[in-house]
Order: C-alpha cells, then structure tokens, then sequence
C-alpha cells in the first residue's frame, strides 16, 4: 500500500538579495502577493492537498515566519471587540495546528539539496513534499496536490514541470523524460542548470516535488554540484532507475516571485482574479496605462 503524502518541508533560509532593501530586516518569504505572504499561500496550498505537518527550514532573522503563523492574542482580541468579524477570520486561518510546524535552522548556505537534508530527522522515513515559496503556483486541486495523487498512482517520486525557453534552462534543474501520457512521463534523467546546448529538454522543474526518503540517503554524502552546492537535482538524478520517479506537467498559473517582475506580475494576475479586488484592479490599470 503506498503511504500517503502528510509532511512538507518549506525551504525558507534564503536572504532575498533580489529584493534589497525591502529584505533587509524582513524575511523574502513575507512579501505578500495582494494581501497575504508568499509563504502563506505555499502551506495554504498543502493544506488543500490535506497536508498539515510542515518542516520549515530557516536561517537568521526569520523569526517573523514563526510568529505569522502562530496566535496574535492581542490582535485578536482587538479584532473579537471592534466586531470585525473577517478581518479576525482572515487571521485565524492563518494559524498552523499546535504540533504541527517545526523550525530548523540551515546553518551555512550550503545549497537546496543541504537545506532538505536539515529536515531529515522530522521526516523520517516516509514521503514527503517540497515546496520552493518563490514559486507561487494556483490551481484545483492544487499543484502539490496533484503531485500527491500521482504518487499514490506511481508509488514512487514525483516532480513538477513545465516547458521553459530553451535559453533559459541554465536557471533550472532540468528533466529528461519518456512515455508521457496524460502529462505523467517516466524521468531517464535530470541535470541542474545545464547550458541550454547541453540540455536534455526543455522541462523545467519549477519548486513542486513529493520524495521518497531515499532521497534522503543521497543526500546524506553531501555531495556538491553546481555553483558549489548541495544540489537537490543531484540527489534526485541518483534515485533514477532505483525507485519509480516520474514528472508531471504542471498546467496551471505559476509565478517566479524570486524575480521583482514575476513578483510583479503576481499581484497583478492575483488582483484581478479575485472577486473583491477585481474592478478596482482592472480600472486602476486601465488609469495607470492612459497616463
């Protein structure tokens, strides 16, 4: 019987350079796409796929992680006596379970690969999910969710992916594939940022995985790849042809929120979605493209 997928781990150690000055005191994590933080809508997002124990692994002055998902008493209660009902909604639900969330620390910057292993003690032996919260990804079910269901098809690891230019797969980790069909394909191989003259495909993996915890083992060599690093990709090319693994092509709306224009883009794509900020978006872009 395959084990369902019931834990996350949430690498959220990175320092946000990009986003200078705005990261300087605040975590990269807490910039927030209309009115919630990009880490918010990645647990959100577990939580739709019926995920509810989450290991995040952070650095240095990322205490404010921890505090946004815990109780504001004192918020709260303010809310609860001036009667503002969604508002103090709003709040609650973004509340992880007692128990339910761990904060490790990645010591040194030793790469994606290294920051994953941080998590291993809490994982265990069972599989799990990964979420990059720079890749803001919106879909029914959600995209970790249909990583989840694959898994329990395949009994094996699952990853996302989606085509990028070929100019472009020097970014990514990059996956060869064989036997798609109804978007699952059998993974022959994976590379991480390969020269776009030496990429295997176009099939670019975009921050969703769900592990076996073999991976785990792979990891535990630490091993370093390119740019000197802990490489996850590294680790997960070392379980093909041991374990199934497969790629799943990811249809929905993704957005690299670790660029200022993806960013960007986000808040505008998610402003005009939704219903309580949709006209105003609308015309207020519509303003700003006249002037």
């Amino acid at each position: 019987m395959v084990q369902r997928v019931r834990k996350a781990v949430l690498p959220v150690a990175g320092l946000g350079t990009r986003f200078l000055p705005a990261t300087k005191a605040m975590p990269k994590e807490m910039l927030t796409v209309v009115d919630r933080p990009l880490i918010q809508y990645a647990v959100e997002e577990c939580l739709q796929a019926g995920i509810e124990e989450f290991v995040f692994v952070s650095g240095r002055n990322k205490g404010a992680l921890e505090d946004h998902f815990d109780h504001a008493y004192e918020l709260e209660t303010t809310l609860e006596q001036r009667k503002k009902a969604p508002e103090l909604k709003e709040t609650q639900a973004a509340t992880i379970k007692p128990g339910n969330a761990i904060f490790t620390r990645q010591q040194k910057p030793l790469g994606l690969g290294h920051a994953v292993w941080c998590a291993r003690h809490w994982i265990g032996r069972e599989p799990f999910a990964v979420l990059l919260p720079d890749e803001l990804t919106l879909d029914t079910p959600s995209c970790i969710g249909q990583l989840a269901a694959a898994h329990e098809k395949t009994g094996g690891s699952v990853v996302a992916v989606m085509d990028v230019p070929r100019e472009q797969t020097k970014s990514y980790g990059i996956a060869a594939v064989k036997g798609e069909k109804d978007g699952l394909a059998e993974i022959t191989g994976m590379v991480e940022k390969p020269k776009p003259e030496e990429a295997p495909s176009t099939l670019a993996l975009i921050g969703r995985y769900v592990l076996l915890p073999e991976v785990f083992d792979h990891l535990d060599r630490h091993e370093t790849g390119a740019g000197g690093e802990i490489q996850l990709t590294d680790a997960m090319a070392r379980m093909i042809g041991n374990t199934p693994f497969h790629a799943l092509r990811y249809a929905g709306r993704r957005y690299d929120c670790g660029s200022r224009l993806g960013f960007l883009e986000a808040n505008v794509a998610i402003s005009l979605d939704r219903q309580d900020t949709k006209a105003e978006s609308r015309a207020l872009i519509e303003r700003l493209m006249k002037g």
